[in-house]
């Protein structure tokens, strides 16, 4: 049985809802759950579990930042897009700083709308699977992230806490660029100079442990990254 993802809807505007509603359970194959102020879509909020939601900004009883706020105390990762008449750059900002994921302005397009919810939903469901990805095959390799350790024929190498965190990047992109900033923020929380050459350091250790198998490599992309092939 195909289960489909549920979007929580909160448009005040009754006809633009119902428009909503029926062209993305339609097109998009979602369950929409509709509601027409702030306070019935928290309510519903806590009744059901969704995988994104649209708040109008504009609503009575409660507005849609102010019901943003509220679902952001209850669930730090579902995918909020905001929806709003209002084009001003201080509503971009507040819509980003109360942790929406993306901002909409009325009037829009409804097929515009679904680019993004796919979008939204892709990436979430993306960042997922790499949570979870812990275990990995480099060639005649193995890579366990949880307990980092490296082991080829028996023979294990343990990592730092860093290089394991690089080697998992390099895998969750094998085969592909892993960009010298990606990998600098999501690590270290910073990609000044200083770090970026403590990095560089980091990748010699790890071309180090995989040198034993001529399948595997970690190359610079110059200009980009870095990229661990494995043929």
């Amino acid at each position: 049985m195909i289960v489909m993802q549920k979007i929580l809807l909160a448009e005040d505007d009754p006809n633009l809802g119902e428009l909503l509603k029926d062209y993305l359970e339609l097109k998009g194959k979602y369950d929409v759950v509709l509601c027409q102020d702030g306070d019935q879509a928290l309510e519903q909020f806590r009744k059901e579990r969704f995988d994104l939601c649209i708040f109008d900004v504009m609503m009575p009883k409660k507005d849609g930042f102010s019901l943003g706020k509220d679902v952001r105390k209850m669930d730090q990762t579902i995918p909020i897009i905001f929806a709003t008449a209002k084009g001003m750059m201080e509503d971009k900002t507040q819509a980003f700083e109360l942790g929406g994921d993306d901002y909409i302005t009325k009037p829009f397009r409804v097929e515009e709308l679904l680019l993004r919810i796919q979008a939204l939903l892709k990436r979430v469901s993306k960042d997922k699977e790499e949570e979870l990805a812990d275990k990995f095959e480099i060639g005649n390799y193995f890579f366990d992230y949880t307990s980092q350790v490296v082991t080829y024929k028996g023979q294990q190498q343990k990592l730092s806490t860093k290089e394991a965190e690089l080697l998992r990047l390099l895998c969750l992109k094998k085969n592909d660029v892993l960009t010298r900033e990606e990998a600098l923020v999501k690590i270290w929380h910073d990609d000044n100079y200083f770090t970026g050459r403590s990095m560089d350091v980091f990748l010699s250790k790890l071309r180090k442990y995989l040198k034993e198998d001529p399948n595997v490599e970690i190359v610079n992309v110059h200009g980009k990254g870095y990229k661990l092939l494995v043929s």
